[in-house]
């Protein structure tokens, strides 16, 4: 499966409590949970956690390193998930509370906000919001420390093939927001995107 969001969740339901779980919690997960995930040979993006009652959703994003294109694997989202509930459940400082553990990995609709996103998205269209400048729909070229390199599209007449333009290099802090554009070549990956953002599977 390529560039799609795959969901896969684990459930467990012990003891009640109704304390509130904060942004200090979600780091501390954070830090718990990443040589895992860095065993995996996958990136952890993120990890928030949602309350409901008494009841926790802890949801975690990894995604594939920078430098591998593609989408992360059903397979790969539930060999990591069964080692993530493994370490939730013997943390030595959880409360007891019943949680789900949701693994996913970012649909293509994800913006890119980060540089490594645009790693990962190179050779994909995308459109990007410039800050003090045209706006631009282009191909990522190439991806540097400070910027990433576009090959340009300009609008045509339907029915004529995209013209090109010369590249052009953006720096990231030129760079309001940024998101790929499904093209027709992709639009398989958007099904598939589409079909993971329901409803997590139950492990």
């Amino acid at each position: 499966m390529s560039d799609s969001e795959a969901t896969t969740s684990t459930h467990r339901s012990e003891s009640n409590s109704t304390a509130t779980i904060h942004n200090p919690e979600e780091s501390r997960l954070k830090a718990l949970l990443e040589p895992a995930v860095l065993a995996s040979r996958l990136y952890l993006e993120d990890v928030s956690i949602h309350v409901a009652g008494s009841h926790r959703t802890v949801h975690v994003v990894v995604d594939l390193p920078q430098e591998e294109t593609g989408g992360v694997s059903l397979d790969a989202i539930a060999e990591v998930s069964r080692g993530l509930s493994d370490i939730l459940d013997n943390d030595p400082h959880d409360d007891g509370r019943p949680y789900d553990l949701e693994v996913s990995s970012p649909g293509v609709s994800r913006p890119l906000t980060e540089p490594r996103h645009w790693h990962r998205a190179r050779g994909r269209m995308v459109r990007v919001n410039v800050i003090q400048g045209d706006n631009l729909l282009g191909r990522i070229a190439s991806v540097e420390d400070d910027g990433v390199t576009l090959i340009p599209e300009h609008e045509v007449k339907k029915g004529m093939k995209p013209k090109q333009g010369d590249p052009i290099t953006i720096p990231f802090d030129r760079i309001r927001q940024g998101r790929v554009e499904i093209e027709f070549s992709h639009l398989h990956e958007a099904a598939l995107a589409d079909e993971h953002n329901g409803p997590s599977e139950e492990a």
